[in-house]
């Protein structure tokens, strides 16, 4: 017997044995499993009537803990006997598909060795139609849903009846819906659930987030002394990179890594089973695509997990990883929540996680049980990744995690949920406005934004009242808001929700099932003949018509890979500190040692970034000057202060300037060759007027514009498409809402949507408050001004960034291959051949770009001529300059 089972065995002697805590105990020893303090606690909270947020890493039993509270309800009521009538008793909520199916599977596990004659069933979008009318009906003891699918069940009159006698709800993986529209969505729903049923206990789950007090007041914003109660100890997080090997050239910037390919192969075939992670479906099709090339095992032990896939496709996946059928699962964020496969060895992450959350959250993918470490391995696709990783390692000893921002005032998202209710029965204004503020995300809602929510779902606002679409509620005599026309309903129902993307064109066999959807743009983009690469297979377009493009197999492996919306993640701001602090600090780690040959060279060329000061590199160009800072801001408040920057300079005299950004920093580029000073920068970094500033730059009615398209879905002014009928392109949709756009902004201009658009844009999308701060931050710091004669290995990659957007007939792989090549040339004349034996020794030559870059570039700089800016033909001033 193991040492649980036996201290289960001591804590169930004293526990008297007819009690339904002796029999959950039983249950638990049967598995080999002692209940930890943490679980027992949240048990003893929960039947008391108590809510809480329970916060403990992944993989230490934090289902159970919540899940016993209402299995010891259960049992007391059958032991109590009785006439018992079924009905709805728990509500579980999960972010994902894929862990609503796992779930439902844990939570029907114990009920037979319990004697409990629970119904448990499923409402998602992968619900079968039996399901669903299960689901409505509520003739159930517990329902796993989303927070869509919540909403939908609110949508029906009798859902006062089947929610009134609710006694718990579990919000899974809340750090997940807190800081977005969904997290908006479900506590308006959990309002109405607390109106429906007083006593309703709620509890949430989180296990990688930095503000837990704040979420647990998001989760329970009338219990400001609820219960918030930690687990056990973050589990070992073992993290190890795979490296570049002596003497081996690797990328300085860049690409998806596939030149790891055969240290990825080794990995995963020195382990029974893996997941690898990428960042975008992309990378994951990419990947797997890749590794079937080479995969020396069948094929069916390979396999792919995104969300665009069929649910058909998803599940036979998850349930193959359960049986431990696949050695590998090539997988997306749809797999790193939650989802219970114990017999995964080892996770391996593709690239930068970009952040430490997702970086816990996929090692407890791997060894998914208690009392064992977490195991990651990372993947770098470039040199600087190395750079991250390890700071990652350092932030996740210190403790360090990111923060989730909960939205506020999200007033579209409000409007929908009000024809929500106004179709499951109505509502009276006066109750449903106390109800609504009773929310974190609403507590500021005054009187006159409540009216012009009510005046628009009414009658679509002043601008829009003379057309009869938007007349979408209708106050009665009685005084109660109802939906009395089918249509409306329909339409509505159809549109639940706050997940916007462009338009999805579902992919299928011309004879066969389904296999997923692709976006829009890339299905618009391909002729019949064409291939592409989906689903783990390549795919031949036969034909595309009613929005669905019919398939067959191909038998050649080339194809392109499609693109989805919001591919690119942005290195957290976190951990961009991190980055920037090891650069300063330096330390004994192999990802470190294996990136010092670069990082001498970027220390000789210009300087190291650091906390202390803020590195600026200025160098001319074969047309102009190229400025190059280094906030470590991250991406998008990068991007928003390369705009500000090039604004300001451009004042400074007349002057035609470029920017590009990335998560490190970002490079200004000016058409004319106006050096600047260490004043004339102070003056650029000035926080003054940065709100004037960055709506001049950014032309912000541009980008509230099409930011009103995403609010305006929600909202329901867009008509959703209606089944039968081919759906509404992502072209007409925008033509759709830019229309309305405009009509709002000429005959009513104060609409509360044109506001919420500028705000979003603000807080969103230009993270206004973090530039802010990165602003004032940059102005503080002093200047190390460099002027390098070349580029860095710090700035290549910011050059390689701005030669996407220039005009070229050759492809951006093969501009950034030569300069890679040349760039490389340069740094050996400059540090000689003792340093690059000495580089070669520790981690090799210093720049790998594209297999490309290893080709001979044609032309070379005469001796005692340099080229300062690599280009594929230096201009005549350039090539006049000493050396």
């Amino acid at each position: 017997m193991t040492a649980p089972a036996r201290q289960a065995g001591a804590e169930l002697r004293s526990t008297p044995p007819d009690t339904p805590l002796a029999q959950l105990q039983r249950w638990f020893a049967a598995q080999g499993w002692r209940p930890f303090a943490f679980q027992r606690e949240v048990w003893r909270r929960y039947r008391a009537g108590e809510s809480g947020l329970l916060h403990t890493p992944t993989g230490s039993g934090k289902t159970w803990a919540v899940y016993g509270g209402p299995l010891l309800d259960a049992l007391q009521q059958a032991r109590d006997g009785g006439k018992r009538t079924r009905r709805l008793q728990l509500l579980w909520i999960t972010p994902l598909r894929a862990l609503a199916t796992d779930t439902l599977r844990a939570l029907r596990e114990p009920l037979p060795a319990l004697g409990l004659d629970w119904q448990i069933g499923l409402r998602s979008s992968d619900a079968s139609a039996r399901e669903r009318r299960l689901a409505r009906s509520g003739k159930l003891d517990a329902l796993v849903t989303t927070p869509e699918s919540l909403a939908l069940l609110l949508w029906h009159t009798e859902s006062a009846q089947h929610f009134g006698q609710l006694r718990g709800v579990i919000v899974d993986e809340w750090h997940e819906l807190l800081g977005n529209k969904r997290g908006v969505l479900l506590q308006l729903c959990l309002a109405r659930l607390r109106a429906l049923s007083p006593p309703l206990r709620t509890w949430g789950l989180s296990a990688t987030l930095g503000n837990l007090p704040q979420a647990r007041d998001v989760l329970l914003p009338q219990q400001p002394d609820a219960a918030l109660v930690g687990g056990v100890a973050p589990r070992a997080l073992q993290l190890h990179s795979l490296l570049p090997g002596p003497g081996e050239r690797f990328a300085w910037a860049g690409h998806r890594g596939l030149a790891q390919l055969p240290r990825v192969i080794a990995q995963i075939f020195a382990a029974r089973s893996s997941l690898l992670f990428a960042n975008t479906r992309a990378q994951a099709e990419l990947w797997h695509a890749a590794l079937a090339a080479v995969w020396p095992e069948p094929a069916a032990t390979l396999a792919l997990h995104h969300g665009s896939l069929a649910p058909a496709l998803r599940c036979e996946v998850e349930q193959g990883l359960r049986e431990q059928r696949l050695r590998c699962v090539v997988a997306t964020s749809s797999l790193d929540l939650g989802v219970d496969f114990p017999a995964v060895d080892q996770a391996i992450q593709i690239g930068s996680p970009k952040g430490m959350a997702r970086l816990l959250q996929r090692a407890g993918r791997a060894r998914h049980r208690p009392g064992s470490s977490a195991c990651i391995i990372g993947v770098p696709t470039h040199a600087l990744e190395l750079l991250e990783y390890a700071a990652a390692r350092r932030a996740v000893a210190a403790g360090r995690i990111e923060s989730r921002t909960p939205p506020q005032l999200s007033l579209d998202v409000l409007a929908q949920h009000c024809v929500t209710l106004a179709l499951g029965g109505g509502f009276d204004a006066g109750a449903l406005f106390d109800e609504v503020r009773r929310t974190h995300a609403f507590a500021a809602l005054d009187q006159r934004s409540w009216e012009q929510v009510l005046d628009f779902i009414v009658q679509g606002g002043a601008a829009l009242s003379s057309y009869p679409d938007f007349r979408r509620v209708q106050r009665g005599e009685d005084g109660i808001y109802r939906v009395v026309e089918r249509r409306i309903a329909y339409r509505h129902r159809l549109g639940i929700g706050t997940i916007a993307s462009d338009g999805a064109v579902a992919v299928k066999f011309l004879r066969g099932g389904s296999l997923g959807s692709v976006e829009e743009a890339f299905a618009g983009a391909l002729r019949p003949g064409d291939q592409f690469q989906f689903a783990g297979r390549t795919l031949r377009l036969v034909r595309l018509e009613d929005m669905t493009a019919y398939v067959r197999l191909a038998r050649d492996r080339d194809g392109a890979t499609p693109s989805w919306r919001g591919g690119r993640l942005p290195l957290s701001n976190e951990l961009g500190r991190e980055v920037e602090a090891l650069l300063a600090q330096g330390e004994d780690s192999p990802e470190w040692t294996t990136l010092q040959p670069l990082l001498t060279l970027q220390k000789q060329l210009s300087g190291l970034p650091g906390p202390g000061h803020l590195l600026v590199e200025s160098l001319p160009a074969r047309q102009g000057r190229q400025l190059f800072l280094y906030p470590f801001a991250g991406r998008s408040s990068n991007e928003g202060l390369a705009a500000v920057l090039a604004l300001r300079w451009g004042r400074l005299a007349p002057n035609t300037i470029a920017y590009a950004a990335n998560d490190y920093g970002l490079v200004l580029s000016a058409a004319q060759d106006v050096d600047l000073d260490e004043a004339a920068l102070q003056q650029l970094l000035s926080p003054h007027a940065l709100a004037a500033d960055v709506a001049a730059a950014l032309n912000l009615a541009e980008l509230a514009r099409r930011q009103f398209r995403e609010i305006a879905r929600i909202a329901g002014l867009l008509t959703p498409s209606l089944p039968g009928r081919a759906p509404r392109s992502l072209r007409q949709l925008q033509a759709s809402s830019g229309m309305i756009y405009d009509a709002l902004r000429r005959y009513d201009p104060d609409h509360f949507l044109l506001a919420l658009a500028e705000r979003e844009v603000l807080q969103q999308q230009l993270d206004f408050g973090a530039l802010q701060a990165a602003l004032a931050d940059c102005a503080q710091r002093p200047l190390r001004l460099c002027r390098p004669a070349t580029l860095t290995p710090l700035s290549f990659a910011l050059w390689a960034e701005s030669t996407r957007g220039q005009l070229s007939s050759e492809d951006w792989k093969t501009r950034v291959a030569r300069a890679a090549a040349r760039l490389e040339r340069r740094h050996r004349r400059r540090t000689g051949h003792r340093f690059q034996r000495r580089a070669a020794a520790l981690a090799g030559r210093p720049c790998r770009v594209l297999a490309a870059a290893q080709q001979p570039a044609a032309g070379r700089s005469a001796p005692g001529q340099r080229r300062p800016i690599p280009r594929s033909r230096p201009g005549p001033a350039q090539r006049r300059q000493p050396a």
